[in-house]
C-alpha cells in the first residue's frame, strides 16, 4: 500500500498494455483483491484499459529443492511468458 502511489504513476506513464503480475503480493496490488497464484496462475484478467497476467515470482522456482521440479516450473513459466508475448503480438494488430 505504500508504494500504490508510485506504482499507479508509473503504470500512467508507461501505459502498458499487459502487466505481468508476478507472484500474490503483486496480484493483488493490481486486482484489489486476494489471490490464490496456484488458481488463477496463466489467466488474463481484464483491468481497466489493460490486461494483467498472473504468473509465479520467479524466485519461487528457485526455491524448489528438486532439479526436475525446478526445470519443470522453469519451463512452465517460460511457456506463459510465451503467452504473454502472443498476447502482445494480438494487441498491437488492433
Amino acid at each position: 500500500m505504500a508504494c500504490r502511489p508510485w506504482l499507479e504513476a508509473e503504470i500512467r506513464v508507461i501505459q502498458p498494455k499487459v502487466v505481468v503480475l508476478l507472484g500474490a503480493t503483486a496480484a493483488q496490488a493490481i486486482l484489489g483483491r486476494s489471490v490464490r497464484v496456484t488458481q488463477e496462475r496463466g489467466k488474463f484478467f481484464a483491468v481497466d484499459s489493460r490486461e494483467a497476467f498472473i504468473t509465479i515470482h520467479p524466485a519461487a522456482i528457485l526455491r524448489l529443492r528438486e532439479s526436475s521440479e525446478r526445470e519443470q516450473e522453469y519451463k512452465r513459466f517460460a511457456a506463459e511468458m510465451k503467452r504473454v508475448q502472443r498476447k502482445l503480438t494480438q494487441l498491437k494488430r488492433r
